[in-house]
């Protein structure tokens, strides 16, 4: 089987470190993103965090679909280790993820009555401890669950939550993969980012196709490209590259099945700033121009979110709710974003943030750059409060004639 280990947890803190003025990766993910504070189901109706009470780590559900949301402990009998995975399922179980001598166990927990239940689903040996695993962002539709097992000159993508047999193992591709986006709404299609021979582009597998590969994002023959997030009804694509600045990571746009070159908004960089993307808005159907992007942005003096869409030319910076889960959040097809937040207070809270309406302006014309203004304050006097819209001053978009996406 594939050796595997284990990588930073959703549940786990820190700063990213992808998209700043050096262009360096700081700690996080192995592809150089900022883990989430929470991990969210792919329909938002569940959450699921690792939290900590007198020292000890255990995992947490919350439920985000109702009146008001509220969250339930899934303790078991002795406390998690710091770096153990959780992630919320379609049904309300959560999925767990350890590490058990060398092996990765899966599991499903749940709540039963005054205690929480749990369905073992097998585990993974791990024989390297050179490679790595980690879980998949949630899939579509919320049954299934996948993981990413990553070695020194191969990665595997297995089934591990909502198989027949325990995990599974689905697909093998050579080099060493990082990232992961769903394109379809099956759970078929999966976007990778694939470094081989040094360099780093995004491929799609087919996971029912017996792991048909096919290329997706190809920029320039010299660049590092990643694909961070994909919306399905519009087509949008966020990606990171270095093809505008050779050795400086730059996050860019471009449109699904489109013909057209991916662009590099100048807005989108921040001195002394990590930017991580973590949400588009859905509903905009084939106006990708139209969606708003919510990104993280860590600073010095702390975490904050901007709003950016492709038709402007200027981020809006919104001050964070006090006790945000940082990095984690979802748009409603409306335009109002929701913050997952926990404080003394109120530890299970949702903040919902209305950020400035898109500009309006005549068809085909060009947008006016926005006065200097500076970045806000990290923490909101209360949750969901904005500050003034602010950023570095704008520069156009610059269109970029470095390549294209590959879609066939």
């Amino acid at each position: 089987m594939t050796a595997c280990a284990i990588e930073p947890s959703a549940g786990t803190e820190g700063p990213g470190g992808h998209e700043g003025s050096a262009g360096q990766e700081s700690a996080g993910h192995e592809d150089g993103t900022a883990p989430a504070g929470c991990t969210l189901s792919a329909d938002g109706a569940y959450g699921a965090r690792l939290a900590s009470a007198g020292g000890s780590w255990f995992p947490e559900r919350w439920t985000l679909d109702g009146p008001e949301p509220y969250a339930v402990p899934l303790p078991r009998n002795q406390p998690e280790e710091p770096g153990t995975e959780v992630q919320p399922m379609g049904d309300g179980r959560v999925l767990i993820h350890r590490v058990v001598a060398g092996r990765h166990a899966f599991a499903l927990l749940y709540p039963t009555g005054p205690g929480t239940g749990e369905l073992p689903l097998g585990a993974v040996e791990c024989p390297d401890r050179n490679a790595r695993l980690r879980l998949l962002p949630p899939a579509p539709g919320g049954a299934r669950a996948y993981a990413l097992a990553v070695g020194p000159r191969s990665t595997s993508v297995w089934l591990v939550a909502g198989g027949a047999f325990g995990p599974e193992r689905l697909a093998e591709l050579p080099g060493r993969c990082s990232g992961g986006v769903w394109l379809d709404r099956a759970g078929r299609l999966l976007a990778l980012d694939r470094e081989t021979e040094g360099r780093t582009k995004t491929v799609v597998v087919d996971l029912e196709g017996g792991g048909e590969v096919t290329p997706l994002l190809q920029i320039a023959a010299e660049s590092d490209d990643r694909l961070l997030l994909a919306d399905l009804d519009s087509g949008l694509l966020i990606v990171r590259s270095d093809a505008p600045s050779p050795g400086r990571a730059r996050l860019g746009w471009g449109v699904l099945g489109s013909t057209l070159p991916v662009r590099f908004p100048e807005c989108l960089r921040l001195r002394d700033c990590s930017v991580t993307p973590f949400a588009i808005q859905p509903g905009q159907v084939l106006t990708p121009e139209s969606c708003a992007v919510a990104l993280r942005v860590d600073g010095p003096t702390g975490s904050w979110v901007g709003v950016w869409r492709p038709a402007e030319r200027r981020m809006h910076h919104l001050r964070a709710p006090e006790g945000w889960l940082a990095g984690a959040g979802l748009w409603t097809p409306e335009g109002v974003l929701r913050l997952p937040y926990a404080t003394q207070a109120v530890p299970c809270g949702v903040a919902r943030v209305s950020p400035p309406p898109a500009a309006e302006r005549e068809p085909g014309a060009t947008p006016v750059p926005e006065p200097e203004q500076e970045p806000p304050a990290p923490v909101a006097d209360r949750p969901g409060q904005p500050a003034t819209p602010s950023a570095p001053r704008p520069v156009p978009l610059r269109e970029a004639p470095l390549g294209r996406l590959v879609t066939n």
